[in-house]
């Protein structure tokens, strides 16, 4: 009887099967390394490790073997920074090679989690006295968006957070806002204030005529309702713009 080749036994490697020895000491080198930045990262911070030093730690649980520095410095060097690799959108990230559903998952999960962080910290006073958490959160949710999207911020009568949703998804240029629904849903959640944010993938954060038309318009419908409109920011990659330190609002 006739063989297979590709099936011999000798061919095959079980998983308990012993590493040769460059393997193994492949494999040892990336564990040591892991362990060192894990350390420093430990001792130091995040500030103890550049970004793609930041960047390999997340790619460990998604690639538990392996040197995750090369793909790490890859991301970094096409998205710009450990930033914009976190809240790249999963369809260009699948592009890049080494990158599968596990890296993307991993990516994430930390920014999902910065978000959260950022939200319950705003949520945790005066607006005023958390308005860089609130400005972080928008920047993390939005400034990377590839279409733009408008949001609500909802505040109660202390001026606290109560309520963060997004209200619509546009094109790259545009998003369709129904100023009726922004009333309605403020009115459900008990809102007496609101902060409109939305996004401009562009890159210019400077708003449009029709974004300071909108945002008379929702002011003129909301202030006889006692819905005050606390301010419109817009994002993007190079920074924000607030229409009320621009004197803006009406």
């Amino acid at each position: 009887m006739r063989t297979d080749p590709t099936k011999s036994p000798q061919l095959l490697r079980r998983e308990d099967a012993p590493l040769r020895p460059s393997q193994a000491a492949r494999n040892s080198d990336h564990l040591g390394h892991r362990a060192r930045l894990r350390a420093r990262l430990l001792d130091g911070g995040e500030r103890a490790l550049a970004d793609y030093e930041l960047l390999e730690a997340v790619l460990f649980a998604a690639m538990p073997r392996g040197d995750t520095k090369p793909l790490a410095k890859q991301l970094i060097q096409y998205f710009g920074s450990f930033s914009e690799v976190i809240a790249a959108d999963p369809h260009q990230l699948i592009q890049m090679k080494g990158v599968g559903e596990g890296v993307i998952g991993a990516l994430k999960v930390v920014e999902a989690a910065a978000a959260r962080l950022r939200l319950e910290e705003a949520q945790s006073g005066h607006i005023l006295n958390t308005w860089d958490a609130l400005l972080s959160f928008c920047h993390l949710k939005l400034a990377h968006r590839p279409v733009e999207e408008f949001h609500l911020l909802f505040l109660n009568k202390k001026n606290h957070l109560i309520k963060h949703e997004q209200r619509a998804v546009g094109t790259i240029d545009q998003t369709p806002v129904y100023v009726r629904e922004i009333i309605k849903r403020s009115l459900e959640v008990g809102a007496t204030a609101l902060i409109l944010v939305h996004n401009h993938p562009s890159g210019n954060p400077e708003p449009s005529e029709q974004d300071i038309n909108l945002t008379h318009h929702i002011q003129s419908v909301a202030e006889p309702l006692n819905i005050h409109i606390h301010d419109h920011l817009i994002f993007a990659k190079s920074g924000h713009y607030s229409f009320r330190s621009n004197g803006k609002m009406l």
